[in-house]
């Protein structure tokens, strides 16, 4: 071959290649791929996330993180992002690397008795790209793993499995998007699906709903309710499929958005009709949603309960040919006049059962708009039947015998089938039917003792979550239901469920509704569909439900709040948490959505300021109260250790932990007077500090320094000296000093490498400024304003101890100063006690400067000019608020208490 003809060859090559990167650059990889396009269409339920490090605290706020720790399959996820990090050598590097990546995970039936996952996750950069070669190699030497790959209809999979037991995972690459499972079929059944690009997907009646670009959405759910049964059936007994598959055949298939507030799991959204012939919507189709009436007489130990709100009974009913038909000919037209007199509301009911092998008590409720015509009409059924006119006597009502074998069936259709000879009572305008006299006189002395829903606060509140009105409604307490689900499931499954109590019972309340569209015969009219998992509030919690408004939110609780409200930063949210009390003793965590995410009964009020340390799993949350101290993990529960019980004669009025980053946490306590205490995180007293006795009051709060691994204590005094303790709680070198006349604040502290460069500062009733070191030398002094004889001063430093200002109040008159002498506003109040000043620098010249007053319960913010910032003051109730500034939008947000309000308020200083 010639060169010249070798040199066309390559170049040929060259071209062709440079062509194909251009074709796929410019008409392949633009176009994007629809993440739905990718999920086999057998799947049952498919979970669509987005915001994964907003989800994970969500979950922490909720408490479902901890449950959810506890399922095997979830440790199981646990366990390998464990190795993950082990071998990518970071923390939390699976977090990161999902992001807010939209990862979706369909849930899919792989066998008659298992269920398998697969997952699908974006790869977004050629770094993230990478990574996963560089986890698949590393994966690939480690003796323990064995990485393989295989051709699967001319694609590439790759299988990672564990050598000693097989189990592993499979996972393929379709451009850039990884799909990756524990079953290889589902992989595979992917590849499948890509040969047919013209396919509907999974989400295609839903591509123009987009729950993800609203507020406050951590997830999406799609659900294939033709294919729920199918699920459910690995789940419970052969002869519960007939009805499960009854009540699912309301819709097809339906969409909803997710949402974690406080003590509630709402799902919302939309559900497609189920169009096939028999179906239970086809049947309903034009029925009148309906309120649940009958909650006066629903026994607080129902387990489970199918409400259906319809306008005639008549849909329900089966023809008389598809059941055993001994009803003569003579007592069919009774049954249909019955049947005629029943209308609006039919419910399904199980009662809580003592054991998992007590079958539960089962009834069927009916609204019947005439009780007087019920009571003839059965008792023209009796006679006809000829059974005994004797009955039994609960308080005022009667059971009797009905004579007709499954008359609920005949009633109200085969869902309420299985009743055998059935027992029957009136109780007002509703007939009840059990399985025997026995499961109608257990329902019958709840009705009698008023343990009824309507007269239950929790189960009032939780209907009112629920929407007024419903075609179906299914409600499950688990706490009732829990030997119910233990009976009901297979053998194979009661293990699980034993091991997943607590987060079956995390959530008490269930309420699944449909809620008919309002014009049904509209073409592409869908049922409004919502899921509750709730928590009941108990307790102080949460009266009334949040609202907000234009400039702020507002959360109602029942007891009036007594503390300041106290910001938490939560990582991944733009706004923070609040802690507050109230005068119940109550300390509540408010989440950065405005719900109350837990609740928990302290001994006693609040004593200063909250402090944050870090724990093991997150960040602590420390507190005092005058006999306890406190250490609250994210989800309000002690520390191991805590809480530390103070001696019977301290009255603590301060804490003061070490700073963080310098050890073991030593907490030094002011047992009022002038004694302190030290002690460690395990309730270990140091030498020394048994108390510390002081022959003066103290001034204002201690401070706590560590200067070159050194501790240093410095305590000043009102009588105007100043002592510095080391941990032993020895007086340092050139200790005390005295600034010459009274103090009444704290110290400002510049903590420097070296004792003699970390500076103190004082301000003293004579209105002098006072700079020492470590060394006890006085550094440097000087007069701020002038005093007088009723003058008082205080030193307040900023929220983030970096600067500070000093406040000067005679009688009704308050004055602020920079420590320049500068005076940067005053003010005239109308009463003459003092006024708490709080000071907020957030850089850039943006000052705030909070004041006070008690009396009229009226704050007043001030800008570094002296401007009153809004124009006018806010109420609130306690001695102080909080403040926080968003740069993006130049806004400050206000948090204030108002007697039994948490208030958020936004402003901005034009």
């Amino acid at each position: 071959m010639s060169n010249k003809l070798l040199v066309f060859l390559v170049g040929l090559l060259l071209v062709s290649a440079l062509g194909s990167y251009v074709y796929y650059r410019r008409t392949v990889a633009l176009v994007p791929v629809d993440p739905w396009t990718l999920v086999p269409d057998d799947a049952v339920l498919v979970l669509a996330t987005h915001d994964h490090p907003t989800l994970v605290r969500h979950l922490k706020e909720t408490q479902l993180w901890d449950n959810l720790t506890g399922v095997r399959y979830f440790q199981q996820l646990e366990d390998d992002a464990t190795l993950v990090d082990s071998l990518t050598g970071t923390r939390n590097s699976l977090l990161r690397f999902l992001g807010t990546k939209t990862v979706l995970t369909s849930v899919h039936v792989t066998s008659p008795s298992s269920f398998d996952v697969l997952f699908q996750v974006p790869i977004r950069t050629v770094r993230e790209y990478r990574q996963v070669r560089t986890l698949v190699d590393a994966l690939g030497r480690d003796p323990d793993y064995r990485v393989t790959t295989r051709d699967y209809h001319g694609e590439t999979l790759t299988d990672i499995r564990v050598q000693s037991t097989g189990e592993g995972m499979t996972f393929y690459n379709y451009r850039n998007h990884l799909l990756l499972s524990a079953n290889a079929g589902l992989v595979e059944a992917v590849v499948r699906r890509l040969e047919h690009p013209g396919l509907p997907t999974v989400a295609a009646d839903f591509q123009n709903t987009d729950f993800m670009q609203l507020k406050d959405v951590d997830a999406t759910l799609l659900m294939n309710y033709r294919r729920l049964p199918q699920f459910l059936a690995l789940f419970f007994r052969a002869d519960l499929t007939p009805n499960m598959t009854t009540f699912a055949s309301l819709s097809s298939s339906g969409q909803l958005e997710m949402k974690l507030v406080g003590n509630k799991v709402l799902f919302n959204g939309f559900a497609n009709p189920e169009t096939a012939r028999g179906s239970l919507h086809e049947k309903l189709r034009g029925q009148p949603a309906q309120r649940l009436r009958m909650a006066e007489v629903l026994s607080i130990r129902t387990a489970v309960l199918v409400h259906l709100g319809l306008g005639s009974v008549a849909p329900l009913r089966t023809p008389p040919s598809a059941l055993a038909d001994s009803v003569t000919r003579r007592m069919a037209p009774l049954v249909d006049s019955l049947a005629a007199s029943l209308s609006q509301e039919v419910a399904l009911c199980y009662l809580a059962s003592a054991s998992p092998r007590q079958s539960p008590a089962k009834l069927a409720l009916a609204y019947c708009p005439n009780p007087t015509q019920i009571a003839t009409l059965l008792g023209q059924l009796r006679r006809a039947t000829g059974t005994t006119p004797s009955f039994e006597r609960v308080g005022p009502y009667q059971i009797h015998q009905t004579g007709v074998a499954e008359l609920p069936a005949r009633l109200l259709g085969t869902a309420f089938a299985g009743f055998g000879m059935p027992a029957v009572v009136q109780v007002g305008n509703y007939l009840a039917f059990g399985e025997d006299a026995a499961a109608l006189r257990l329902w019958l002395t709840d009705v009698v003792a008023g343990e009824v829903w309507s007269r239950s606060p929790t189960q009032v509140a939780f209907l009112q979550d629920m929407q007024p009105q419903a075609r179906l409604n299914i409600i499950v307490d688990t706490r009732n239901s829990w030997n119910v689900l233990l009976r009901a499931l297979v053998e194979d499954r009661r293990a699980g469920l034993l091991r997943n109590e607590s987060l079956v019972k995390r959530f008490p309340q269930i309420a699944w509704q449909f809620v008919p569209a309002a014009n049904e015969a509209e073409r592409g009219a869908q049922y409004f569909t919502q899921l509750v998992l709730r928590h009941p509030a108990t307790g102080t919690v949460v009266a009334r439900a949040q609202t907000q408004s234009e400039t702020g939110m507002l959360l109602t609780f029942k007891t009036p709040l007594t503390s300041v409200p106290a910001l938490v930063p939560v990582t991944g949210a733009r706004t923070p948490g609040v802690l507050v009390q109230d005068a119940a003793r109550v300390l509540h965590y408010i989440t950065p959505d405005n719900a109350v995410a837990w609740s928990d009964s302290l001994p006693g009020s609040l004593v200063g300021p909250l402090r944050r340390l870090p724990l093991a799993d997150g960040t602590g949350l420390l507190l005092a109260t005058p006999d306890r101290l406190h250490l609250l993990d994210e989800q309000g529960r002690e520390a191991a250790n805590f809480p530390l019980n103070l001696p019977d004669t301290v009255q603590a009025t301060s804490l003061t932990p070490s700073p963080a980053g310098n050890g073991a946490t030593r907490l030094l306590v002011t047992g009022g007077g002038g004694n302190l205490f030290l002690y460690d995180v395990n309730g270990n007293a140091f030498t020394g500090w048994q108390p510390k006795r002081l022959d003066f009051s103290l001034a204002g709060l201690p401070s706590y320094l560590v200067i070159g691994g050194r501790d240093v204590i410095v305590v000043p005094l009102e009588n105007g000296y100043i002592y510095a303790f080391d941990q032993q709680g020895s007086v340092y070198p050139g200790f005390p000093i005295s600034v010459g006349a009274r103090l009444n604040s704290t110290a400002f502290v510049e903590a420097g490498p070296t004792l003699r460069r970390s500076r103190l500062t004082v301000v003293t009733q004579h209105g002098e400024r006072v700079s020492f070191n470590l060394s006890g030398d006085v550094v440097s002094r000087g007069r701020v304003a002038t005093w007088s004889r009723t003058s008082s001063f205080r030193l307040v430093p900023d929220q983030r101890q970096r600067s500070y200002v000093v406040v000067r109040e005679d009688g009704g008159k308050l004055a602020l100063f920079e420590p320049s002498g500068r005076q940067v506003l005053t003010q005239t109040f109308v009463t003459s006690g003092t006024k708490p000043v709080q000071y907020f620098d957030f850089g850039s010249g943006r000052r705030v400067f909070a004041l006070t007053e008690p009396g009229p319960r009226k704050v007043y913010l001030y800008d570094g000019q002296g401007r009153l910032l809004t124009g006018q003051p806010f109420d609130s109730s306690v001695p102080g608020v909080d403040i926080t500034y968003e740069p993006t939008t130049s806004t400050y947000q206000l948090y204030r208490v108002l007697d039994t309000e948490l208030r958020r308020t936004a402003f901005k200083n034009d």
